[in-house]
C-alpha cells in the first residue's frame, strides 16, 4: 500500500510539473500561446507577466465559421503589446477560396501582425478525405488571395499524421508550424519555425488549459 501511494503522490507531482513546464527561455526566448473561444474570456493583462510574447488567435474555420472571441481576442492582445496573429482552421470539405474570402473579411489588415496560419490537421475536420492532387489545388486558392491580402507568407500548422497523409512539409515551401508534445519535432521536411510544445499548460488569466508555442526570433519580426 504504502508503495502505491508512493507512487500516485509521484505521478501527481509530475502531473503537476508538466501544467507549468515550459521548454528552456536560454533556448527558445520567443514563447507564447494558440487561443479560439474554447479559452473562454481571457485576461490578456495578466499574460505579459508570465512571458508570453505572442499569441495566435483563431478567426475562422471553413467557408463561413468566424470565432465568436476573435474580436474580443484580437483588440486586447494589441491593447497589451502581445505580438499578434490569426489562424484559420482549413475544413476538407470547402473550397479554397471560399475559406480565404471567410478569413479576408475577418481579419482586419494589421501590418505589425504576424504572418497569417493555416491549421491542417485531421482532428476536428469533416470525413472527406481528397486526394493530394486536389488538396495541394485548394490549398493554393486559400494561399494565393491570403498572402496578397496580408502580404506576408502563411505559416502552416501541422499534425504528423496529417502531414503522412499529404507531405505537405515538402511540398510547399512556406514557414512550418509543428505540433510535438514536450519533445522537440523530429519530422517533417524542413525545419520547424514554430513548435506546439504544450497542449496542457497553465497560465493565470485563462481557465483551463492552453497551447503553448515556441517561435523561432525571425518569425517576431513584421
Amino acid at each position: 500500500m504504502a508503495s502505491l501511494l508512493l507512487i500516485a503522490a509521484i505521478g501527481i507531482g509530475m502531473w503537476q510539473y508538466m501544467l507549468h513546464w515550459r521548454p528552456s527561455d536560454s533556448r527558445y526566448p520567443r514563447q507564447g500561446i494558440d487561443v479560439s473561444h474554447h479559452q473562454g474570456i481571457i485576461d490578456w493583462s495578466a499574460l505579459t507577466a508570465q512571458r508570453v510574447d505572442f499569441a495566435y488567435i483563431k478567426a475562422t474555420e471553413g467557408g463561413d465559421h468566424r470565432d465568436r472571441r476573435f474580436v474580443e481576442n484580437w483588440a486586447s492582445a494589441g491593447r497589451v503589446g502581445i505580438a499578434r496573429g490569426a489562424y484559420h482552421f482549413f475544413t476538407l470539405c470547402r473550397s479554397g477560396a471560399d475559406q480565404a474570402a471567410n478569413f479576408i473579411a475577418t481579419v482586419p489588415l494589421d501590418p505589425a501582425a504576424l504572418s497569417p496560419v493555416i491549421d491542417l490537421e485531421f482532428g476536428g475536420n469533416c470525413a472527406a478525405r481528397p486526394s493530394t492532387a486536389v488538396l495541394m489545388k485548394e490549398l493554393a486558392a486559400f494561399v494565393r488571395p491570403v498572402e496578397a491580402r496580408f502580404d506576408k507568407p502563411v505559416t502552416l500548422y501541422l499534425t504528423r499524421e496529417f502531414d503522412a497523409a499529404y507531405s505537405l512539409s515538402a511540398r510547399v515551401n512556406r514557414p512550418l508550424w509543428l505540433r510535438r508534445l514536450v519533445l522537440e519535432p523530429n519530422w517533417g521536411a524542413r525545419p520547424w519555425t514554430i513548435w506546439q510544445a504544450s497542449s496542457f499548460r497553465r497560465v493565470h488569466g485563462i481557465t483551463g488549459p492552453v497551447d503553448w508555442n515556441v517561435m523561432r526570433a525571425e518569425m517576431m519580426r513584421p
